[in-house]
């Protein structure tokens, strides 16, 4: 077995959450694991069980078998999987739906190979990114004021509501 490295591990999870657009908090809760917890493990400063990964891939909606891969609980197998050779012996389908089949999962094997690219090649420039993006923060106070603009579209349809009511 391939020796862990926590953080690429943590890493890997922090870019799933991402990508599944749930927050910190939410994941925690789906896994069945704490905050602090939760959050330990992406920064790297922990080393989650197999149980615990299980129940991250679940709330993730991903493989539990891609998380012990990036754990080093598991090797990563290339070309042996199972899944073509039992599209071609599935006897209830036809050849067509066959065929479509396994051009959707190669697609989406290919798809996950880049993406996977993709995030190897963009983990150590991540850092010094999220540092600095450039960006002007948003204070409290400019927060409100985009607040207080929505709020009288919301109101003029009970106003026009009233108005109508009146003229009756």
């Amino acid at each position: 077995m391939a020796k862990i490295d926590v953080r690429n591990l943590g890493d890997y999870i922090r870019e799933q959450r991402s990508s599944a657009q749930i927050s910190l908090r939410q994941l925690a809760a789906l896994a069945g694991v704490s905050n602090p917890y939760l959050s330990q493990i992406e920064r790297g400063l922990r080393k989650p069980s197999a149980e615990i990964l299980q129940q991250i891939a679940k709330a993730l909606r991903i493989s539990a078998e891609a998380l012990y891969v990036q754990a080093g609980i598991l090797e990563e197998r290339y070309g042996d999987s199972d899944v073509p050779a039992a599209i071609l012996s599935d006897a209830h389908l036809a050849e067509r739906q066959k065929q479509v089949l396994l051009e959707l999962y190669e697609a989406y094997r290919r798809e996950s190979d880049s993406q996977t690219a993709e995030v190897t090649a963009a983990a150590p420039a991540a850092k010094p990114a999220a540092a600095s993006t450039g960006k002007p923060s948003r204070t409290r106070t400019a927060r409100r004021a985009n607040t207080r603009s929505t709020q009288p579209a919301k109101a003029a349809p009970k106003k026009a509501a009233r108005s109508a009511g009146r003229a009756r």
